[in-house]
């Protein structure tokens, strides 16, 4: 466990949704011996299975707290995950950004994980954000990360009194799906522990025809690994 200057472990909160890239964030941060605080946020998403993949990935990596905090997103709608708008299969991914960017959905799960890494004095976040192998949603974009760490070492008491700036962590921000399941498998994660899908089936199977599912299985492809997983088709 890495330490910080004799005055304990180093703390990070994570991100965690269930899914391949934040599970590979969060073992990536394991391997950096951090202290693991897994956030998880239950915003009324469609896909709530994925709520039970955080806490079956918090526990094999072996985090010290997961907190799943709860957030009526589905009040304001505006995206197929949080409304009963349908959820698109087969996309090309040239046809700009789908009806599942929930809005503003990363702003405010990291200023939640702001205000919990302040509260622990963790001073880095880590997010599975990735602008390769994604939907093109506009949260996901480096210069967005960038601009929200700025914003942290802004906004926050820790900051402003000089007891340590943040860091917004996105270790896979330009990786390809394949070498993010590559990464993660040699970092030991089980991947069957993880859901990707945005519209699974009532029993919890995977659709394998959404964005998620769709980059998910091309990852695995080109990994030349098979994924853990069963999907309705």
């Amino acid at each position: 466990m890495a330490d910080d200057g004799g005055r304990g472990p180093r703390r990070a909160v994570v991100l965690l949704s269930g899914g391949v890239d934040s599970t590979t964030a969060m073992a990536v941060a394991a391997a950096e011996g951090f202290e693991l605080y897994a956030l998880t946020v239950d915003y009324g998403q469609r896909h709530r299975c994925e709520l039970e993949a955080a806490g079956r990935v918090a526990g094999a990596l072996g985090a010290r707290r997961h907190l799943i905090v709860p957030l009526g997103l589905r009040s304001f709608g505006g995206s197929a995950l949080t409304s009963d708008l349908e959820v698109p299969k087969d996309r090309t991914g040239d046809e700009g950004v789908p009806v599942t960017y929930v809005p503003a959905r990363n702003t405010i799960f990291l200023s939640l994980a702001l205000a919990w890494a302040e509260v622990l004095g963790a001073r880095d976040i880590f997010i599975g954000a990735n602008a390769r192998d994604y939907s093109g949603y506009p949260d996901c974009r480096p210069g967005f990360l960038e601009a929200f760490e700025r914003l942290a070492n802004l906004a926050t008491a820790a900051a402003a009194s000089g007891s340590g700036g943040f860091r917004v962590r996105a270790p896979l921000i330009e990786m390809a799906k394949s070498d993010i399941i590559r990464t993660g498998l040699e970092l030991g994660v089980d991947y069957g522990l993880t859901h990707s899908c945005y519209d699974p089936d009532p029993g919890g199977l995977a659709c394998g025809r959404c964005d998620s599912c769709r980059f998910r299985l091309k990852g695995f492809r080109e990994a030349g690994v098979e994924d853990p997983i069963p999907y309705a088709e």
